[in-house]
């Protein structure tokens, strides 16, 4: 065992840990338990809240497959990777201050409560939770995964042993501190991420030789590596153009990332979030996926792309130095399970649970049942991630687009359209994930464009549609939403 390289990731695993330990006195203390620990009280400065965007966006495909493709495709991968600059920025500008102001006035916890007195609809709170809870924890075991991996090639323990680490590390400062616990370490974990970035992407261009002598010999291997239509040119303008949808647009229907966007404390804080989350997204996607490109110039050869990391890590850093890098991917790793964990719950507890099961549940009640959630989810991923099928990886890779094409038109036609309604919304939701499966499964890419293209177009117009053609079923329903979400 390398414990120069062990050490520094053992001090940031107990630093996570006592953040946990920290954040559970404002749990002891709060009167309102499903504020506090599933949005933090709103209480998110500037700097924390564009900090937790990034941290929870940013996840083992930013820091360790992302560099690994582009090591494979060279610049053209850094080009496509660009495409997630304004993903901080295009999300709170379009939820902004709106969402902020409605989800304050019908004191909404979650993006499903939100979805909830906006549609006023049995059907449209059980369907979104259910497409959370589905495709969320198939994500989350791979994550797990990933974080076990990283470990295990770091330290030479078991898998298992690794999983069981990775997993206590995230399962005790998520049960303890709840959403302000996550904040926090999303703090440290962003800037973790924005720091290795920085050193990894120095020493490989110094172990290169510089930018112009890397560019030379990934130019004398192959020429398309230095094109930004990929080695294989397969990264065709139309693909590349459309992936924004997926890194872009989309993300604003992703629920992890937009319950961020309730939960920050002024529009002065959200502003700074503006500025800060699309300056350290920018570095960090370019800095990490750069990083991979000239990682083939330093150490050529490499099959395995999720090992390019690692490697050139090991290969133009001190031991010591090495670790504190890899604490990045680790950091960026933790940071998207432990939200996509308390989203999972939060989805049972407070839109299941609390809605249709047990309204009537007190507080201590509802702190014993969250935490209880929070840990049996925790358990039954580490039980999947021990021998993950072959099928999670499947779901992993489509649980995000399956996300934006179920979410973004009820949530932004929510937000900016009085005439949507419950029809619509539910129309959207269903067309929007099942055509995304069977496009993901029979028609991938389909007309040279990334897959979640088709359905968010297709839910849009079931939305618009159905919304049109059941108005007059809802109409009082829509006045009464009117009267409660628009008035001053």
């Amino acid at each position: 065992m390398n414990w120069e390289v062990i050490i520094p990731l053992l001090v940031f695993l107990v630093f996570i840990f006592f953040t946990g330990l920290y954040a559970s006195k404002h749990l002891k203390t709060t009167s309102n338990f499903l504020q506090e620990y599933f949005l933090g009280s709103r209480q998110l400065g500037g700097f924390i809240l564009a900090m937790t965007m990034i941290a929870t966006y940013g996840s083992a495909s930013s820091f360790v497959g992302g560099p690994g493709v582009a090591y494979t495709m060279g610049l053209g991968w850094v080009l496509l990777s660009m495409t997630q600059l304004a993903t901080g920025y295009f999300v709170l500008s379009v939820l902004g201050k709106k969402f902020a102001i409605m989800a304050r006035k019908i004191r909404a916890v979650t993006l499903i409560d939100f979805l909830k007195e906006r549609y006023q609809s049995k059907w449209v709170v059980i369907l979104s939770a259910l497409s959370i809870i589905i495709f969320l924890f198939s994500a989350m075991a791979a994550q797990w995964v990933g974080g076990a991996r990283l470990i295990e090639s770091l330290t030479g323990l078991s898998y298992t042993a690794a999983l069981f680490i990775f997993a206590v590390s995230v399962l005790v400062y998520v049960i303890i501190g709840g959403f302000r616990a996550v904040a926090i370490t999303d703090t440290v974990q962003g800037v973790v991420m924005f720091l290795g970035t920085l050193i990894i992407l120095a020493g490989t261009i110094i172990a290169g030789g510089g930018v112009g002598n890397i560019m030379t010999d990934l130019a004398a291997e192959n020429p398309d590596l230095i094109s930004p239509y990929g080695a294989d040119r397969s990264l065709t303008p139309l693909f590349v153009s459309s992936f924004w949808i997926l890194v872009g647009v989309g993300v604003v229907g992703l629920p992890q990332v937009a319950v961020r966007a309730m939960s920050y404390k002024s529009s002065r804080g959200m502003h700074k979030a503006l500025i800060i989350g699309t300056v350290v997204v920018g570095f960090i996607m370019l800095g990490m996926h750069l990083t991979g490109v000239f990682a083939r110039a330093v150490l050529p050869g490499i099959e395995v792309g999720d090992t390019v990391m690692p490697k050139i890590a090991m290969e133009v850093l001190p031991p010591w130095l090495a670790g504190i890098v890899l604490a990045a991917p680790m950091a960026a790793i933790m940071s998207t399970v432990d939200s996509l964990l308390l989203l999972v719950s939060s989805a049972i507890v407070k839109d299941v649970y609390l809605n249709y099961v047990k309204p009537e549940a007190n507080d201590q009640t509802i702190k014993r049942f969250s935490m209880a959630v929070t840990t049996v989810i925790g358990v039954l991923v580490f039980a999947m991630a021990v021998n993950p099928p072959e099928l999670l990886i499947w779901l992993n890779l489509f649980s995000f687009g399956g996300l934006e094409a179920a979410f973004i038109w009820p949530v932004i036609m929510g937000l900016y359209w009085k005439k949507g309604n419950a029809g619509g919304a539910i129309a959207s939701i269903l067309t929007g994930v099942f055509s995304y499966i069977l496009f993901h499964t029979f028609m991938p890419n389909a007309f040279g464009m990334h897959t979640v293209v088709l359905p968010v177009l297709l839910s849009l117009l079931a939305y618009v549609l159905i919304s049109l053609l059941t108005a007059e079923k809802y109409e009082q329903v829509q006045q009464e939403v009117i009267t409660k979400l628009w008035s001053a």
